[in-house]
């Protein structure tokens, strides 16, 4: 037993820290963690699992027009804000309590306040309380971003939009990330008029070219006004209550909502760090190791706050990683090549490895193939959307080292399909394959 309290004292009780603070656990180390909101951070209260049921609950709008092509008479069918609204909170409320069970099981204290660093091996609760661990670990993930112009404060962040009182009619979406691209595509389903707009001349930048292209032509075939090259000048907000964005060359959009989602910072500011000796980048992110270890050798930090790759399962493996190599005897790193990734935007896309620019600009010898398709549901139900299955190969062998969808359920299908990429397969491998007939995902081993 050492001199301190808790062998391990973790800040931020989201996805890395819960997983870091279970597995340390289980290697019999003493653990606490503090959480000054809500236990489950971004993802489960306030990110990727409530805005994935809004996501489905966005898609009935479509399904139910759809359906009467299957035969379905839908007349009367309506929807309530409030319903979805207050289930989808309901939902969160119970995984909020099933993530504290977890901690609790593995007799993790928590403490559900504020904790900053005072030390290399001691930590300060607002409440007053001093503490002392062998280590700490700082997973206090992201914040949403806002702008520095004038009136930025009468727009909504993430964090916000999913306790709105009532939609609005019309809605702004700033920003061209996952974010800004999810939202735009449930509001516009549950019948806002909604802009997107962004200051650059692309959206979803790190994704195939060509998937996003086709993804800014649906969404503007549904009814999503797409603007590139938008500057914020000035957000005013009028007696009404509706807001006046005010933008370079006069060009002004009227909005009862503006969203915010221009990206997230990571959370280290007022935590203590700096003044402790911990090294903090330009943008605010904790610069650590291989090891998640920051400069000082008892402070790590894993998750968003690093901002080496803010996405949920990548916070969890690198905690579990941290734990393991402390207190589980047993040395780890995370692999940040080839990881997957999905924007369920409507319809949604999906990538891993390379896009085909970043394969021609970096390897010999590159080929794409390609499909373009109507999903068979899609043709019944006389909706003109095409889905794109496109694999990239690179050498004599043509090892596949990139996969990009855009279409139903893209998510779901490259998951399994990311594993053949991981293991550096090729595309031989992928003909030899029987192909899954009727389905979308045969398109993968049938690409010409």
């Amino acid at each position: 037993m050492s001199d301190f309290e808790y062998d391990l004292f973790v800040i931020g009780a989201g996805s890395g820290g819960v997983r870091a603070s279970r597995i340390a656990a289980s290697h019999g180390a003493r653990v606490a963690i503090a959480e000054e909101h809500r236990v489950g951070g971004t993802c489960v209260i306030r990110g990727c699992v409530p805005k994935k049921l809004l996501v489905y609950g966005s898609h009935f709008a479509e399904d139910l027009a759809d359906a009467r092509r299957f035969g379905w008479d839908t007349d009367g069918a309506s929807f309530d804000w409030n319903v979805l609204r207050d289930n989808v909170a309901a939902e969160v409320n119970r995984l909020e309590g099933l993530y504290g069970q977890t901690l609790g099981d593995n007799n993790v204290e928590i403490f559900r306040e504020r904790a900053i660093v005072t030390g290399p091996n001691s930590i300060k609760l607002v409440s007053g309380r001093e503490i002392t661990a062998a280590n700490i670990l700082v997973a206090t993930g992201a914040w949403p971003s806002m702008p520095d112009i004038p009136g930025a404060g009468h727009g909504i962040t993430s964090n916000e939009v999913f306790s709105l009182p009532a939609l609005p009619k019309r809605a702004v979406i700033a920003g061209g990330g996952y974010i800004a691209n999810e939202f735009a595509g449930i509001f516009n389903e549950l019948g806002v008029e909604v802009t997107l707009i962004t200051r650059g001349d692309r959206i979803l930048r790190g994704y195939d070219q060509e998937i996003v292209d086709r993804l800014v032509e649906i969404s503007r075939h549904k009814g999503i006004d797409v603007r590139f090259g938008y500057r914020f000048d000035e957000v005013e907000k009028r007696d009404d209550g509706s807001l006046l964005i005010k933008g370079g060359g006069g060009e002004d959009i009227e909005t009862d909502l503006l969203l915010w989602a221009i990206g997230r910072t990571p959370h280290s500011n007022a935590l203590g760090l700096q003044e402790v000796g911990v090294e903090l980048a330009d943008d605010g992110s904790i610069k650590v190791g291989a090891d998640n270890r920051t400069k000082i050798p008892s402070i790590y930090a894993v998750g968003d706050v690093t901002n080496r790759v803010q996405l949920t399962p990548v916070a969890i493996r690198e905690g579990h990683a941290f734990a393991d190599t402390v207190f589980g005897e047993n040395p780890r790193t995370v692999d940040y090549d080839c990881i997957p990734t999905a924007v369920f935007s409507n319809p949604p896309i999906a990538g891993v490895g390379m896009t085909e620019a970043d394969a021609r600009a970096k390897l010999d010898d590159v080929k794409v193939y390609k499909s373009d398709f109507r999903a068979m549901k899609n043709v019944l139900a006389d909706r003109n959307e095409r889905a794109i299955y496109k694999m990239v190969v690179a050498g004599p062998d043509e090892k596949v080292v990139g996969l990009h969808l855009i279409g139903p359920d893209s998510g779901e299908i490259l998951q399994a399909a990311a594993i053949a990429v991981k293991a550096g397969l090729t595309k031989r491998d992928f003909d030899d394959t029987v192909a899954l007939h009727p389905s979308m995902a045969e398109e993968l081993v049938l690409l010409k």
